[in-house]
Order: C-alpha cells, then sequence, then structure tokens
C-alpha cells in the first residue's frame, strides 16, 4: 500500500506538471472505487483552475476554485502523467484531464488494479469529511515531537507498532515505516507504548523522521504496484533492514529476522537488536 513517503513522492512529482494548468474535461471509465467516483464530477469540475497540491496523511489534496479534489492510492493505485491519446490499459479507472496556459493537454491516469482507491470532492463551505478532521498530527511536522509521543502513550496499553499505525494518533507510518523505525531506535513492535521513557519516545520520533525522509529522498518504496509518475519505481526498499527479510540476516548483528503478527498485519523485527524488555 502507497504510504506517507510514495504519496509525498507522488505529489512533488505532480507539482511541475500541473502548475498554472485548467481542467477541461474529466473522463470516468470504472466509477467503482471503495467509494462510488462522484456522479457530478465531470460537470463540475471542467472550467476550474488547479491552485495547489498538497497532501494530509496519505491522502492528495488538489485545490481547485470552487472546492477541493481528495484522492486516495488505496492499496495498489499510482499515478502517471501522459501528453497525448495513449490508450488506457484495462486497471486505469479515471482521467482528469488539464489544459497548460500555452494551450498543452496534460493528463493525470489513475491506474488501481484493486480498485480500493478514492475520489471524493470537498466544497468550500461544507464541514471538512470525517476521514480528514479525525487525523492526528504529521509525523514530519514540528508537532509531533518526544514530549508529545511520551504525554500521548502515557495511559496506552497497546503495543508501539500498531499505536503508531493508527491514524488517529500520528499519520501516515504505515506499516513499512513503522517497523524501520522501530528496528533504528532498537525498540521491540510489541513493547506496550507507555512504557516507552522519555529518552526512547525522543528517540524514536528522530528515526521516524529520519525514515521517511530517507525514503521520500529515493522516491518511495516499489512493491507491487507502486510505480512514480513517470513509471519509474522507488528504490528505499533495497536498504530495509527488517520489513520482509523474515528468516534473513540482521544486517546489525546477524542473527535471524523473526515475523509476528501484529493488528493482522505482519511485523518483522530482529530479536536481538530489538530485545523486548
Amino acid at each position: 500500500m502507497p504510504e506517507l513517503p510514495e504519496v509525498e513522492t507522488t505529489r512533488r512529482a505532480l507539482i511541475p506538471h500541473l502548475s498554472n494548468v485548467t481542467c477541461t474535461q474529466v473522463v470516468v471509465r470504472q466509477a467503482k472505487l471503495r467509494l462510488p467516483f462522484p456522479a457530478d464530477l465531470s460537470t463540475l469540475l471542467p472550467g476550474q483552475a488547479l491552485d495547489t497540491i498538497e497532501r494530509r496523511a496519505k491522502y492528495l489534496l488538489l485545490h481547485f476554485e470552487t472546492g477541493i479534489l481528495i484522492l486516495h492510492l488505496g492499496m495498489s493505485g499510482s499515478i502517471k502523467i501522459i501528453f497525448s491519446n495513449e490508450e488506457p490499459s484495462k486497471h486505469e479507472h479515471y482521467d482528469l484531464i488539464f489544459t497548460s496556459a500555452d494551450d498543452k493537454t496534460i493528463i493525470l491516469r489513475y491506474r488501481d488494479p484493486r480498485r480500493f482507491g478514492m475520489v471524493q470532492w470537498w466544497a468550500h463551505g461544507l464541514p471538512m469529511p470525517t476521514f480528514l478532521r479525525t487525523l492526528g498530527p504529521e509525523p514530519l511536522d514540528d508537532r509531533f515531537n518526544g514530549e508529545w509521543l511520551w504525554a500521548q502513550t502515557r495511559q496506552s496499553t497497546s503495543a508501539i507498532k500498531p499505536w503508531l499505525m493508527d491514524g488517529h494518533h500520528v499519520v501516515g507510518i504505515g506499516n513499512i515505516y513503522a517497523q524501520e523505525s522501530l528496528f533504528r531506535t532498537a525498540i521491540h513492535p510489541a513493547r506496550a507504548a507507555q512504557s516507552l521513557s522519555k529518552t526512547e519516545c525522543r528517540e524514536l520520533v528522530a528515526q521516524i523522521k529520519q525514515t521517511l525522509n530517507a525514503a521520500i529522498a529515493a522516491g518511495g518504496s516499489s512493491l507491487r504496484d507502486f510505480v512514480h509518475i513517470g513509471g519509474e519505481h522507488g528504490w528505499f526498499q533495497q536498504t530495509y533492514f527488517v520489513y520482509g527479510r523474515e528468516g534473513e540476516p540482521c544486517r546489525h548483528c546477524g542473527a535471524p529476522i523473526e515475523r509476528m503478527v501484529q493488528a493482522q498485519r505482519a511485523t518483522c523485527y530482529c530479536p536481538v537488536c530489538q530485545p523486548r524488555y
């Protein structure tokens, strides 16, 4: 599933192509995504200029004149930019067609084999959608710091790894980057969140930020379906310490990487570098 680094990589890649453009057409080939494609978007969006592209958690927010188009990549989604009438493939479900100031056509095309992605329209003047309103802080913002993490986890008996993956606590730290950050901090993923000391919380926050920034710099992780807007792959997966490495030797101590299941998600860790207590 595309996580924060993959979505942020996509956002940054889109900006040079979608600056000073106006939407001219919305083409929907498959409306049955995780939520139905907004039925009125094909008439509402054409003629509106695109202002900015932001990211909130794993959502892309495309700001138009009368509202915000919210895109989510789901489990297997990716976006590409094309400049011609390239024939869409089976899993390419919709196009947002733009015209630039110099009359060039630019097509944002969405691909999603599993169709777990989402498109929603948030009109100006309406309340913020619940799925955005209930999100926690961004992990790369200053608000997310060691003191905040320590204070927020004092009453939590949850294991630290699923705690970090709960978007109501903090957004965007998915399965991959939670595992990698915990390894870098030498914290066992099954440790109770409330058991972390202030020092451990500060170190964990620092490693989360460092891991996410390194992943963004590497173009994210390309597992299964994720590719960049030009079809390139990210390469952060080549540097994983634990994720997906069950049975392989730890890059630090050589012990076999072990695997367990937490909240129905696989978790890999080093039993030597990440002692449970």
